[in-house]
């Protein structure tokens, strides 16, 4: 595959865009509401974003996390399955968690059960609060680069954002 960009621009590519992975597939995976369409959404926005990176300029921080997390949410959303509800799957956190529990089964039970009932409140979310706190809660973008994510103003996230924890806490009372 050839995609235009010198060897060091690939190689700075690889070091500045790949180890967002992990939260391009957790947006992803939390608008599609699929597994094989997240998967889908990722490769899609990884190969946009390896066409366009001779043009990103950003640190090598948090602002290719937002400039790569944009994109899958546009991917996501212009592939018209950001807001797909039939066959979706539940998603499993522990599946994606390299940490396992070496304590009492009785916790650990509790831990799931409390795991299952977050998630199940977060699907039953719309998109646009779904979205700010998996941005927020589980990627820890701030306000400022949810805003960029989501191309909506610092007020309008902090406003949704609240909404949203809001419904969360009624769900799971």
């Amino acid at each position: 595959m050839r995609s235009g960009l010198e060897s060091s621009e690939l190689a700075r590519f690889e070091s500045v865009v790949l180890p967002h992975l992990d939260a391009a597939y957790t947006l992803a995976r939390y608008l599609t509401r699929n597994v094989h369409d997240a998967e889908d959404v990722v490769q899609d926005a990884c190969l946009r974003a390896l066409k366009y990176f001779e043009s990103f300029r950003g640190e090598e921080g948090t602002s290719a996390r937002a400039w790569l997390l944009t994109i899958v949410r546009n991917t996501a959303y212009s592939a018209g399955r950001g807001q797909r509800g039939q066959d979706a799957t539940e998603f499993d956190e522990t599946q994606h968690s390299g940490a396992v529990a070496d304590e009492h089964p009785e916790a650990a039970l509790l831990r799931a059960d409390a795991r299952e009932s977050i998630g199940r409140a977060l699907e039953r979310l719309a998109p646009e609060f779904r979205e700010v706190i998996v941005l927020r809660e589980l990627e820890g973008l701030s306000y400022k680069e949810i805003s960029d994510v989501t191309g909506v103003p610092v007020g309008t996230v902090m406003s949704r954002l609240s909404r949203a924890r809001a419904r969360l806490q009624e769900a799971l009372t």
